[in-house]
């Protein structure tokens, strides 16, 4: 099964998810929009140099079936620019943000040389606590949609409301409850062959 975190707005809850990992020698896998590398390049370099992968999560966060061709490319070549200036390379990987696709803004993302990638759970820990999540729910969900393959959708940052970080605080109680059931964690790019 693979843990992938979403990063957009801001890197509150790096730290916890970093060492979380590093405790657990668990990869994952960052999608990353270009604003977010742009303004944290160091929080890139350290996503990087800790073995995990990075990918696509375009520039700006827009809606992406209300987008032409051409701004497709710009969402997704800008990122692609912002993060390699940070120091890691999000190809091929590419995460639609809210996962607004079709079939034409898949195959537009596709001709950029990127594989779409969305996911099989959302912890919902983005809510956050002033949404009715908790640290519980977010495991729980998790736990309840564990399958082979299964792709886990976090996210770095703090709820804009209250400010917590749920997925980075269940994150510890995610990886044991995953382990103890028997499952194994790659990156997405183990998931894809590559």
């Amino acid at each position: 099964m693979a843990l992938t975190f979403d990063a957009g707005a801001n890197a509150a809850g790096l730290p916890k998810i970093l060492s979380a990992l590093a405790a657990r020698g668990v990869p994952g896998t960052f999608f990353l929009t270009g604003n977010w590398a742009a303004n944290s390049p160091q929080a890139v370099v350290q996503i990087a140099s800790a073995g995990h992968r990075v990918a696509n999560h375009s520039m700006t966060h827009p809606g992406f079936t209300g987008l032409g061709d051409d701004q497709i490319a710009q969402q997704v070549s800008g990122a692609e620019q912002a993060i390699l200036a940070a120091g890691a390379d999000p190809r091929p990987l590419f995460r639609f943000p809210y996962g607004e696709r079709d079939a034409r803004t898949i195959a537009a993302v596709n001709s950029l040389g990127y594989v779409a990638v969305r996911w099989t759970v959302d912890t919902l820990g983005w809510k956050g606590t002033s949404g009715g999540a908790s640290v519980q729910s977010v495991a729980d969900r998790v736990l309840a949609g564990l399958q082979p393959g299964e792709i886990v959708l976090m996210h770095i940052g703090s709820n804009p409301d209250d400010g917590t970080t749920l997925d980075a605080d269940a994150l510890p109680q995610v990886i044991d409850r995953i382990a103890a059931a028997g499952y194994g964690f790659a990156t997405l790019d183990a998931r894809l062959g590559r």
